[in-house]
């Protein structure tokens, strides 16, 4: 039976949880209409109050006046509704208490349903918005499951799992339960029946996030992350430029004697990583990404975002790097395509391209 206990268990929700109670009386009075409606007629215009002042409930019952009745569930007569209050008109509403006796035994089996419900669709939201808020962020997570080589990890101070596929794994890291690992929440999607937060190693945002931890100019803006080119697992190019003229933002991301790049690093399970410092001149800016190989001149050529950078025949196979890996990544990072020649063929270039990153071929 819904009574003075029930609304008092109200009471102390909205004390423990910090939840409305009004929130959870409307979702009872919706329940417990529909539930009235079913046991006693759907036909009826009828509608049940909780009135916690009085620690009880009452279904009232609702006719239009009109001057000829067609539906007697939802309508009266003038004549009738005189009857009642002679002040009365066509149009008028009357309402009338009808509450059952039975009805309170049908009320204490719904309420319970209804306000644990009601609770865990509160708890989910909140939760939801606490990891709406660390999406885009780094988290400190433990693996506690792995299927199919998807590995699930748990978020600390949440329900919920986090997703790490295959694709957002940093290639050739192996995962077990129990392990503490760092990931980056790249998306938290709530649907209908369930919520998918998916997290990643892999993702340029990883890496990032990684900077800013260890490198507090970058999160004080003094060092500004401009672009991110990433082959997990293998090599990242990170292009920075400092707000601060009198800052080295290269040495600062290295950190004294290298720690803060070492801590990087050891994430990271040694994935090279090239510091670039950033130029607004496209051309300076892909000499520099092509890194760690030396370039003797870049220009453009025809065509959108279109270069030719020339190096030493010695650092050919450098600034290519294994498998157009270095070329690749200096391509993403810069968003120009890249053509790299030799010195002695860039003399005798006629006009041909002679390498095309988009193909691999020379």
């Amino acid at each position: 039976m819904v009574n003075k206990d029930f609304f008092a268990a109200l009471d102390d929700l909205e004390k423990e949880k910090k939840i409305n109670k009004e929130v959870f009386i409307q979702a009872l009075e919706t329940a417990l209409t529909s539930a009235y409606k079913k046991n006693f007629g759907e036909a009826k215009s009828a509608s049940v109050r909780l009135i916690p002042e009085k620690n009880t409930i009452r279904v009232y019952s609702y006719k239009t006046i009109v001057e000829e009745v067609n539906d007697p569930d939802k309508e009266i007569s003038l004549e009738d509704a005189r009857k009642i209050k002679k002040s009365y008109e066509i149009g008028d509403v009357i309402s009338e208490e009808v509450t059952p006796k039975e009805f309170g035994r049908i009320a204490a089996q719904i309420a319970k349903q209804v306000v644990m419900q009601k609770l865990r669709d509160i708890e989910h939201k909140v939760a939801i918005d606490e990891l709406s808020e660390k999406q885009n962020e780094l988290v400190s997570t433990i693996v506690r499951r792995v299927e199919n080589n998807v590995i699930y990890v748990e978020i600390p101070g949440s329900k919920m799992e986090g997703v790490m596929q295959v694709n957002d794994q940093i290639p050739g890291e192996n995962y077990a339960v129990g392990d503490r690992i760092k990931v980056y929440v790249k998306n938290v999607k709530d649907l209908a029946k369930s919520t998918f937060v998916q997290v990643s190693r892999s993702n340029v945002g990883f890496v990032k996030k990684l900077f800013e931890l260890e490198v507090p100019e970058i999160k004080y803006g003094e060092i500004l992350v401009k672009a991110i080119a990433r082959e997990a697992g293998y090599r990242t190019k990170i292009a920075i430029q400092t707000t601060n003229p009198n800052l080295d933002a290269v040495g600062a991301c290295v950190g004294n004697k290298g720690m803060r790049i070492s801590n990087i690093l050891q994430e990271l399970n040694g994935e090279k990583i090239d510091i670039i410092e950033y130029s607004d001149n496209p051309l300076e800016f892909i000499a520099r990404a092509l890194s760690p190989a030396k370039v003797l001149t870049v220009y453009a050529l025809e065509g959108n975002n279109h270069a030719r950078a020339v190096v030493p025949d010695d650092k050919f196979s450098l600034a290519i790097g294994k498998s157009g890996q270095n070329v690749r990544l200096a391509a993403k990072l810069t968003n120009w395509k890249i053509d790299v020649k030799p010195e002695s063929i860039a003399k005798q270039l006629d006009g041909e391209l002679l390498f095309d990153i988009e193909n691999d071929n020379i």
